[in-house]
């Protein structure tokens, strides 16, 4: 599994980035009963956060971009968890926080930038439940946060 996903981000053009380190008290990820809890991810491009509110600084475009930088944060985060991506069996839950100005109705849309990177990196596997809220700000400004709910297999 993992040279097909290795492949798949290569013809999408993305990389795997660096696991982020925690930034407060509290650990990327915990594993417990089959499951591995991933704390919330937000999207990095060139070391830095992606900032902004959607339907105020961002369109839809711009959030399903920062949506893909967190979920691929997410897949980095599993790798660093469980030493690498075979132990995957299953996407269960992603929820998916986005910064909204009032009024954004479009937070799904937003979402749709993660799951269907995490259809075509885990194929059906990477099919799963979500939740797509809208927020009035998250930490450092981000545009998009998520966290995610994995099947260890």
């Amino acid at each position: 599994m993992t040279d097909r996903i290795d492949r798949t981000l290569e013809e999408l053009g993305l990389a795997l980035p660096q696991a982020a380190a925690p930034v407060a008290t509290y650990v990327p990820a915990v594993e417990a009963g089959g499951l591995l809890h991933v704390s919330g991810q937000l999207p990095f491009r060139d070391g830095k956060v992606v900032t902004g509110r959607l339907g105020d600084d961002l369109d839809v475009a711009a959030g399903q971009e920062a949506a893909k930088l967190c979920a691929l944060m997410v897949v980095a985060q599993v790798k660093a968890a469980l030493g690498d991506l075979t132990r995957v069996g299953r996407v269960v839950k992603l929820g998916v926080f986005v910064n909204s100005a009032p009024g954004f109705g479009d937070q799904p849309e937003v979402a749709n930038g993660a799951s269907d990177l995490m259809v075509a990196l885990f194929g059906d596997a990477g099919k799963h439940a979500r939740a797509a809220v809208g927020v009035a700000a998250l930490p450092r400004n981000a545009a998009v946060e998520i966290d995610a709910v994995i099947a260890v297999a």
